[in-house]
């Protein structure tokens, strides 16, 4: 399977998408104040123990408390307590040892593939589709109102449930994630070479310090000692910056910011499967050659710097797959499609022939269309990083023969996919139950804001989005043509968001590009909409430029 990593910067967002065999599989989307939390560690104080549903809400800072179940807590509170001692001669002291880690959770032995962003995985093993674990033995926690604590952030805030934090802290680096409070040393489930196994056992082992455990990741395979004594050192390093800034701040504090999304997709995606990665921008471009340089010297032939003049997702033909994203409903190649509806407790999706099956070839045509719902529905949870519980419709099938192959072509496509997941057998009324780990919001939530009109039971495209696809039109307007003056019609809402400051948003875009834009507002637009005016040719032409 060719894989591939595209990512566009603009002013306002950074979007990265990974292509497998040229079809976009995975989006992540980084914006000014929707940033990525998975993986942050804060100085927090226990804001309130409540026994009966096992879990406590931990005071981090952020508007709503954090909810830290009693399964994300380390054995021994009191080895843990040390860390906020005054006495150096403690700074060593261990918590107790932890068998999960922020993002996926399981085994030690397990993988700790990541997922960018907010899905940033940092190690797999078994979990149920909400990412909770439920495979280790309850125990006693004394915990008490006002007892400060460390956690990590496991999941980013759904609607109106805050954060998922842990106590059993993991640092994830590019061959290695080091574990402060867990002595044991494990090894990814992906790497299947005995004698490879046991190399990296023995290499990082010795040079662990006591108390410390580690995961060693698949991309670790066949790599030098010394690079992998570098990741740990780095690592180290971190981990004694955090157990200072411990010691120093009061909480609610953070102690401890992980990568952005771009930087951790190429820590953890950018493996010997992937072909390229290309970047429409030069500053990051080389932020992430420096990184790869230091990292993975041997991959830099497979970075590259996007010079053309069409915009990079147009190139790759990412940018039409997003516009599906807003859609609830998905166009299947044999006619049919999916509709994808989502509620407050899950998501439901049905599925569509979308024609007349004359009735001797309707089984038949069930089951193609059926198939070919899986695959896509498979790729939708991925796509859109859909999580919790998901009930899908199929068509109707008699044969039981045909329904045990839709629940196979499921389960073959989910193992693509590097979120936990859990499907069941279809019913007999045809419906397929799946969970699968949600760690961030739904992937629509970053170009969407909660419509001003319906108090949010709708959506409507964010302003941020609309600037930026205004900047793409004006991109491949000026890739194409040699006029320098446009008229702008948008919504007055969105004229003064483009507008407003010193320098204003759109004056950024006309001085890169070259280009005069004169804003009018238009009542009659919609919010996310927009029409552009060649001053010259005195006629509309934003068509002839929109994706």
């Amino acid at each position: 399977m060719k894989k591939e990593i595209v990512i566009n910067s603009t002013a306002n967002e950074h979007r990265i998408a990974i292509l497998e065999d040229g079809k976009l599989a995975e989006l992540f989307v980084e914006t000014p104040g929707k940033e990525r939390m998975v993986g942050d560690i804060y100085l927090g104080k226990v804001a309130k123990v409540m026994p009966g549903i096992r879990a406590a809400f931990i005071d981090i800072g952020l508007q709503q408390d954090a909810f830290l179940h009693f399964s994300d807590i380390g054995s021994s509170l009191s080895e843990y307590n040390a860390l906020f001692d005054d006495d150096d001669d403690d700074e060593n002291e261990t918590p107790p040892a932890s068998d999960s880690s922020p993002a996926t959770n399981g085994a030690p032995s397990a993988e700790p593939a990541a997922q960018a962003p907010s899905q940033d995985n940092r190690r797999g093993g078994q979990g149920n589709g909400d990412g909770q674990r439920h495979h280790r033995t309850e125990r006693e926690v004394n915990l008490q109102k006002g007892q400060d604590i460390l956690v990590q952030i496991t999941k980013e805030p759904v609607g109106k449930k805050g954060v998922r934090v842990t106590s059993e802290i993991s640092l994830p680096g590019r061959f290695l994630v080091l574990l402060p409070f867990d002595g044991k040393v494990g090894v990814s489930k992906k790497l299947a070479d005995f004698k490879e196994k046991r190399r990296l056992r023995r290499l990082v082992r010795p040079i662990l310090p006591a108390g410390f455990g580690a995961i060693i990741r698949t991309v670790a395979e066949g790599k030098e000692d010394n690079l992998i004594k570098q990741d740990l050192e780095e690592l180290l390093r971190v981990w004694s910056n955090i157990e200072k800034a411990v010691k120093v701040e009061k909480p609610p504090a953070l102690v401890y910011k992980d990568m952005s999304t771009t930087s951790s997709v190429i820590r953890d995606l950018f493996g010997d499967r992937v072909e390229r990665v290309g970047v429409d921008d030069k500053k990051l471009f080389k932020e992430i050659k420096a990184y790869v340089q230091w990292m993975s010297p041997d991959m830099l032939d497979r970075l590259e710097f996007y010079k053309g003049k069409e915009p990079i997702f147009d190139k790759y033909g990412v940018e039409k797959d997003i516009q599906t994203l807003m859609s609830k409903k998905v166009w299947l190649k044999s006619g049919g499609y999916i509709f994808i509806e989502k509620t407050e407790a899950m998501t439901v999706i049905d599925v569509n022939s979308g024609r007349y099956a004359a009735k001797r070839e309707q089984e038949l045509n069930s089951l193609r269309t059926d198939l070919e719902a899986a695959r896509e529905i498979s790729r939708q949870l991925r796509l859109r990083d859909i999580g919790g519980i998901i009930v899908i419709d199929f068509i109707d099938l008699d044969d039981e023969k045909n329904k045990k192959k839709v629940y196979d072509e499921v389960k073959k496509e989910l193992k693509r996919d590097r979120a936990k997941a859990t499907v069941l057998p279809l019913t007999e009324f045809g419906l397929m139950q799946i969970t699968r780990q949600r760690i961030r919001q739904n992937v629509q939530m970053s170009f969407s804001d909660a419509c001003p009109t319906c108090g949010g039971t709708g959506l409507v495209q964010s302003k941020t989005t609309t600037l930026n696809q205004i900047e793409r039109w004006i991109r491949r307007f000026k890739s194409e043509s040699r006029e320098f003056r446009l008229q702008l019609h948008v919504n007055p809402n969105t004229a003064s968001y483009l507008t407003q400051g010193t320098i204003s948003r759109l004056t950024r875009i006309m001085f890169k590009f070259f280009v005069k834009v004169k804003v009018v507002p238009d009542q009659a637009l919609a919010m996310d909409d927009f029409k552009f005016i060649s001053i010259r040719q005195n006629k509309d032409i934003t068509e002839q430029y929109k994706m």
